[in-house]
C-alpha cells in the first residue's frame, strides 16, 4: 500500500478524489475523470510489475521447446516431425500434469504467506516435492512406452520409432519439474518474480547456445536437442534451488518438509484436491 501511495503522488492527480479512506487501506471512490485516469495507471503499472516477469517466465519454460523444434528443423523433415509429436503429445501431457499439481501449491503458499506463517512455505514446497517426484515416476511408463502409445492410432513406424527414442531421452529434464514448479509457487507468493523471470530468460539463452554447439557444430542430431533440453531444464531447477537455500532463510527451513506424516497427508490430500479439477 506504501508503494500505491508513492506511485499515486508521483503522478498528477486532485488529491481529493485519489486517498486512502481511513483505515481501511484501500482507495476512496472515482469521482472525476482525472481521477478515473491516474487510477488506472496506477493500477496498470502495479500489474505489470508482476505480469511483466511472470509473462517472460512462461515465455521462457515454453521457448525451450520451441527452440528445439526450430533447430531439428535443420537435421530434416523426419526428425522435425517426430521431436514435434513428442513434444507435442508425450511431453505435453507430462509437463501440464505435473503443472496442474505443482500450481496446487500456490494456494497454500500464498494462505500462508498472507496469514505471516513465512516458514510454511518451505515446509509446504519440500512435501510438494515428494508428492511431484512420486507423481513423475507414475507419468514414466508413458514416456518409456511412446512408440507403441504413437503408433496406436496409426503414426508412421519411423516417426513414431524417432518419437519414442527423443521422449525417452528427454526424461531427465521431466524430473527437474518436480523441483521447478514447486519452487516457482515458492517464489511467486513472495512476489519475487523478476528473479525467476531472470533465471528463465538465462536457461533459455543457455539451451541455444547449446543447440547450436550440439546439433550445428557437433551434429549430434536428436540426441544433442535432448541434452540441451535437459540441462537447460535442470538449469532452471538448480538455479531457483540455489536461491531459495541462499536469498530466502525465512521461508527456507532445511529439509523440515519431509518429517510430519500427518502434516505431509494434509498437504497431499490439499494438493490432489486443488490438482485434479
Amino acid at each position: 500500500m506504501e508503494a500505491d501511495a508513492e506511485l499515486s503522488n508521483k503522478l498528477p492527480h486532485h488529491d481529493d478524489d485519489l486517498r486512502y479512506e481511513g483505515g481501511q487501506e484501500d482507495y476512496a471512490p472515482v469521482r472525476s475523470f482525472d481521477a478515473l485516469r491516474c487510477m488506472f495507471w496506477i493500477k496498470t503499472v502495479q500489474l505489470w510489475k508482476i505480469a511483466g516477469p511472470t509473462v517472460i517466465t512462461m515465455l521462457c519454460m515454453y521457448g525451450t521447446s520451441s527452440a528445439v523444434v526450430l533447430f531439428v528443423g535443420h537435421i530434416g523433415a523426419v526428425e522435425l516431425s517426430a521431436v514435434s509429436i513428442a513434444l507435442a503429445n508425450i511431453s505435453t501431457f507430462s509437463d501440464g500434469f505435473l503443472l496442474g499439481m505443482g500450481s496446487a501449491l500456490e494456494t497454500l503458499c500464498e494462505q500462508a504467506f498472507g496469514a505471516g506463517k513465512i516458514h510454511m512455505l518451505g515446509i509446504y514446497m519440500q512435501r510438494s516435492w515428494i508428492i511431484l517426484f512420486v507423481t513423475t515416476l507414475f507419468l514414466l511408463p508413458i514416456c518409456i512406452f511412446a512408440t507403441p502409445v504413437l503408433k496406436l492410432p496409426g503414426q508412421e513406424d519411423g516417426i513414431a520409432n524417432l518419437a519414442g527414442e527423443f521422449t525417452i531421452q528427454t526424461i531427465p529434464s521431466l524430473f527437474s519439474l518436480a523441483i521447478n514448479f514447486p519452487a516457482q509457487k515458492f517464489l511467486q507468493a513472495q512476489r519475487k518474480v523478476k528473479v525467476l523471470a531472470w533465471i528463465a530468460v538465462s536457461g533459455l539463452l543457455i539451451q541455444i547456445g547449446l543447440l547450436c554447439l550440439l546439433i550445428l557444430v557437433f551434429s549430434w542430431g536428436t540426441l544433442g536437442a535432448a541434452v540441451a533440453f535437459n540441462i537447460a531444464r535442470w538449469e532452471i531447477a538448480i538455479t531457483e534451488l540455489v536461491y531459495i537455500m541462499r536469498w530466502c532463510k525465512d521461508g527456507w527451513t532445511v529439509m523440515v518438509g519431509f518429517q510430519g506424516d500427518v502434516g505431509f497427508c494434509k498437504t497431499f490430500s490439499c494438493l490432489c484436491s486443488h490438482a485434479l479439477p
